[in-house]
């Protein structure tokens, strides 16, 4: 018999937890709601959920098809059908999302702690609450929170030993990312191992599920991973030994050290040395997932970003929080407070080495200076051909990314490196935009020359134009520069480039460009 019986919890204690999680995630998100897209939402995911909610096609053709299920794209479709196509619709779909994960990794925590003294569920919430990276992704329109809240509920149904439901809930998991496959073939080999064939042939089915996918995507592109560029960059590419290291230090280092992180995973250290909290039946399961998870994601995927890790971050908090339980009086206080502290400060504050904007709010920065630009662009240029790198590109073309009103004219340039840029016909230049598209303070580690070798070595990285060193490469006088917290964006015209001023109110975010102002001036006057 269970010497830890579980309680039933009512109903209403549900959705109390639900209530207080989404007015926690509305209210600390409430003005990033009307954001336009970023990165990765507005090179694939919106674009394909779109041509869902326009045609029903499961298969995009606005954008090259993937081995991505469609599952976030039928989630959004369904979203904007009932309360219409926008931005905020988008995000707060995605925050209800995060919303439902928050309970999830609530009740996860409290079916871990059982044996452990204190609320160390109360304190695993509260770390995932102040991640940056869930912060950050809890409202975009990518595949990894939703991935996250169901290997969440998943795990939670199998410790709980409700097979079937947890089998359904891993059938919709590895619909909406294919890497979810990862929890079913874990919890088969799991109760394999403990010779339970019955229950371990529910987890056959998401497998199905997944290969049902895959193979309509082979008929309809030739491909099963819809293209042999998609599987390149993502199957083989990161295979090489000397990425595998290269990535599994960069794994390591997000779940132990970033972040403060450190502080949980020193107590996890001494804990696993010193009790066992660990040892029970759901712990092992939760651990045997957090590794196959991790190395998964370690071993595919060419980008190597972080939210890759997201659906591992419960498990990791829930044990930080259990191990921190251990701790007596003020040790235990402290030490929680200054993990909690120092990962919600890190959602405001960046690292001093480079890092995917989307890990923190810096990505809000990055579109809020990306809308600068464009609206610039459209109200001062919208008649000019505008040279500039991707993303930028997207935002010019595609109105329904809510950066432009009607598509502008455009060349894509491959990178805003200095070769790059002094390799252009200026003749033929119009208008250039330049923006910092990776973090690169000052103090940025990246600007060592070994960091910056190694690391166009073993991932091709090719550094951008610095302020200084743009303006040293273009010929052509600067209209108008844009800044937020260590990023920036800059826009130069040709003097012979006709300008369109805007008639009307102007936006606020609107200025009149320097070497431009008398002509718009007089073209008002008329």
């Amino acid at each position: 018999m269970d010497a830890h019986p579980r309680r039933h919890i009512r109903a209403q204690t549900y959705g109390f937890f639900l209530l207080l999680f989404a007015v926690l995630l509305v209210c600390s998100h409430l003005s990033f709601l009307a954001l336009p897209y970023y990165w990765d939402e507005a090179g694939y995911y919106v674009p394909a959920a779109l041509d869902l909610y326009h045609s029903g096609a499961l298969l995009p053709y606005s954008v090259a098809p993937n081995a991505h299920p469609p599952g976030l794209m039928a989630y959004l479709a369904a979203a904007w059908s009932i309360a219409g196509y926008h931005p905020a619709v988008t995000r707060s779909a995605m925050l209800l999302v995060a919303t439902f994960g928050l309970l999830a990794a609530f009740l996860l925590a409290i079916e871990l702690s059982r044996e452990s003294s204190g609320a160390p569920a109360f304190v695993a919430v509260t770390l995932l609450a102040c991640s940056p990276l869930f912060f950050a992704q809890s409202m975009m329109a990518q595949l990894d929170m939703p991935a996250m809240v169901l290997t969440t509920v998943a795990l939670l149904l199998f410790i709980q030993d409700r097979v079937p439901l947890s089998a359904a809930v891993c059938v919709a998991l590895v619909l909406v990312k294919e890497t979810g496959v990862v929890a079913p073939l874990v919890f088969f080999l799991w109760l394999a191992k403990e010779r339970r064939w019955r229950d371990a042939v529910w987890f056959v089915l998401p497998a199905g599920a997944l290969s049902a996918w895959l193979l309509l995507l082979w008929i309809k592109t030739g491909h099963p991973l819809g293209s042999s560029g998609f599987a390149q960059y993502n199957l083989w590419y990161p295979l090489a030994p000397s990425r595998v290291a290269v990535n599994l230090l960069r794994r390591l280092y997000t779940l132990a050290i970033a972040n403060f992180h450190w502080i949980g995973t020193l107590a996890i250290v001494l804990a696993w040395r010193s009790s066992r909290i660990y040892r029970s039946r759901a712990w092992r399961v939760a651990w045997w997932l957090f590794g196959a998870q991790t190395l998964v994601v370690t071993l595919l995927g060419g980008a190597v970003l972080e939210r890759y890790l997201l659906p591992v971050f419960p498990i990791l908090y829930a044990a930080m929080a259990a191990a921190l339980s251990l701790y007596r009086g003020v040790p235990r206080i402290v030490c929680s407070a200054a993990l909690a502290a120092g990962m919600l400060a890190c959602i405001f504050v960046n690292p001093p080495y480079p890092f995917p904007y989307e890990d923190n709010i810096a990505f809000t920065d990055f579109v809020h200076l990306q809308a600068d630009a464009t609206d610039y662009l459209e109200h001062w240029y919208s008649g000019a051909r505008i040279t500039a790198i991707w993303p930028m590109t997207l935002e010019l073309a595609h109105p329904e990314l809510g950066y432009v009103h009607r598509p502008i004219d455009y060349v894509r340039l491959a990178n805003s490196a200095p070769d790059e840029l002094r390799k252009l016909d200026w003749s033929k230049v119009q208008v250039l935009v330049v923006f910092s598209k990776n973090w690169d303070p000052d103090y940025s580690l990246m600007r060592l020359a070994p960091v910056q070798a190694l690391w166009k070595r073993f991932y091709g990285f090719v550094p951008s134009s610095t302020e200084n060193q743009a303006r040293a490469s273009v010929p052509l006088p600067m209209v108008q520069r844009f800044e937020r917290r260590g990023q920036w964006a800059e826009i130069y015209a040709a003097p012979d480039t006709p300008v369109k001023p805007y008639i009307g109110t102007p936006s606020q975010r609107v200025s009149l460009p320097g070497g431009h102002a008398l002509a718009a001036r007089l073209a008002q006057s008329r």
